[in-house]
């Protein structure tokens, strides 16, 4: 038999979930020591009996009635009994690595092509009921650390992870290669469905992580769709970068337009012009390619266009055509009617340049003291008429 110890305490380190003690040999005065985060469960027989959280107890039949309900053990004393003690660590013990042992089969649903892909994460565990645990998982094993609890838990992982990871993919309708923008939402529903799996054996999974996801680089398949995908976005954005191209420079355009525009009327301002002024320049230039031409008909546009001129050009350029118009209308003739004039036989008045009489047909004669060319009255004798130099008393 064992050497009956007075003190039961956990010795083993934080990593792991439940450890026994070594001795199975107590007095009903042996101290227990149980700290936080800890439980410490009484066996005997293979039976799971009082359960102490943290605390420093004294083994006593009042403490321990099942105990005392198996073994008989009378009250008061130093009385020895034969029993085990679990102590199990409940502390949530973070980074347990786990991983697919197999491809997962699935049918992309983008392209409609199969897939083999893995996955691999972290996860969170800790100890939700310890009588659960302890009967359902250790039973004779004197220690039960994290690798171990993964490697029962393993079966579950490679089932349901790899079911589950397909039925995201499909439901959610993700694309493979887009697949690592999705690994939150993997996480986050992979972890609510395995919830109930780990309880089952009195285990909480507080956090569940898919960190990696495995594609299958290389086959031959998978990279000729890899390709025609990324060549997709790719014409997307040249697409993209050409009309980002054009707008700028249809803009650099503008800017021009405005910038030319802004410096010419910065040039009027400065040389004392407007726009419309500019214009009457324009004008009078294609007027003045029409001077000498002989054609009346070209002239006349030009003076319809010159209605349209304000300003002081358009008076200047107006005044310039007017005088060649009146210029060619009053060219010496033989005696003929000067402009203002009236007919000395009927008393109509004539029209300028007239050799008769519109109304009676008498023959025109001009008077010795009216300009035949103007108009002018001579108000003294002379041989040249003073307003426009035509001589006096010619072609009489």
């Amino acid at each position: 038999m064992a050497n009956i110890v007075d003190i039961i305490k956990y010795e083993g380190d934080n990593s792991t979930f439940v450890w026994k003690h070594p001795c199975e040999d107590f007095n009903t005065t042996t101290q227990l020591i149980v700290h936080e985060s800890q439980e410490a469960v009484f066996f005997m027989n293979g039976q799971a009996l009082d359960l102490f959280g943290a605390g420093r107890y004294t083994l006593e039949t009042q403490n321990i009635p099942l105990l005392r309900h198996f073994t008989n053990i009378p009250t008061g004393g130093k009385t020895p009994f034969h029993c085990e003690v679990y102590f199990v660590n409940k502390t949530e013990q973070l980074a347990i690595r786990w991983g697919t042992d197999s491809k997962i089969q699935y049918i992309e649903p983008t392209y409609k092509f199969p897939l083999a892909i893995g996955a691999s994460g972290e996860m969170a565990l800790s100890v939700e009921d310890s009588r659960m645990l302890l009967t359902k998982l250790v039973g004779t094993e004197r220690d039960l650390g994290r690798d171990k609890l993964t490697t029962f838990f393993r079966a579950v992982l490679m089932t349901k992870v790899k079911t589950y990871i397909a039925q995201i993919m499909r439901k959610n309708a993700i694309n493979i290669f887009e697949i690592d923008e999705q690994l939150e939402t993997f996480s986050s529903e992979i972890h609510e469905k395995l919830i109930n799996d780990f309880l089952e054996y009195g285990v909480r999974l507080n956090r569940f992580y898919v960190t990696t996801i495995v594609k299958p680089e290389g086959t031959i398949q998978y990279e000729k769709f890899k390709e025609l995908h990324f060549r997709q976005y790719a014409d997307i954005a040249e697409a993209k970068i050409q009309q980002q191209t054009e707008l700028i420079h249809a803009q650099t355009e503008a800017q021009k337009v405005v910038i030319d525009s802004q410096a010419q009327a910065t040039k009027r301002a400065q040389e004392g012009y407007t726009y419309q002024q500019e214009r009457g320049f324009d004008v009078a230039q294609d007027a003045a390619k029409n001077e000498g031409s002989g054609q009346f008909t070209n002239m006349g546009i030009g003076l319809g266009m010159m209605a349209g001129v304000g300003g002081e050009i358009a008076s200047m350029v107006g005044g310039a055509v007017n005088t060649a118009f009146n210029n060619v209308n009053t060219l010496p003739t033989n005696p003929s009617a000067p402009i203002n004039a009236f007919c000395e036989n009927c008393g109509a008045k004539l029209t300028p340049g007239s050799v008769f009489c519109d109304e009676c047909g008498a023959k025109v004669s001009v008077p010795d003291h009216i300009c035949r060319n103007c108009g002018y009255q001579f108000e003294r004798p002379g041989k040249f008429c003073p307003k426009c130099g035509t001589k006096r008393g010619d072609d009489r």
